[in-house]
């Protein structure tokens, strides 16, 4: 399934590196959200990309964003990895059913078992305003979040 611009986020329950539940649908209302997919935690690509979006959080902050990053690994991985590089944003595990949140989301690589690197925009309505997708082993840009996070306004 291929998400389209004006869609209604797929809803989701995944727990961060707290070991709290977060949904998605809470945030309706009330804050715009950014999801993150990423394929491994640790892995050199996926670590640059989530230390970019950590030392240009206050881009996030300023556009009334929550920043919630996915893989497939568990939340004990997501702890440590969130812990030795300092986020403080959620990072989730869409461990079991394995990869479930990215398949609603049209990213699960079948194949390879892991999320493709894939950003989703979602407005505080619930909908999608803008998504971008690399091709496997290709980073994004901040400048991609940029242009992103220009369409909540």
């Amino acid at each position: 399934m291929s998400l389209i611009i004006g869609d209604l986020a797929p809803d989701f329950s995944l727990t961060n590196q707290f070991g709290e539940t977060v949904t998605l649908s809470e945030f309706q209302g009330k804050k715009n959200v950014v999801v993150v997919f990423y394929p491994l935690s640790f892995s050199g690509i996926c670590t640059g990309e989530l230390c970019e979006l950590r030392d240009n959080f206050s881009q996030f902050e300023r556009a009334d964003v929550e920043l919630l990053a996915l893989s497939v690994d568990s939340k004990f991985v997501q702890k440590k990895f969130a812990d030795e590089e300092g986020y403080k944003f959620s990072v989730l595990a869409d461990f079991w059913p394995h990869g479930e949140v990215a398949a609603k989301y049209g990213v699960f690589l079948e194949d390879s078992g892991i999320a493709n690197r894939a950003t989703f925009v979602i407005n505080k309505a619930g909908e999608l305003v803008a998504k971008f997708v690399t091709a496997p082993g290709q980073a994004r840009s901040l400048g991609e979040y940029e242009k992103a996070l220009a369409t909540l306004h």
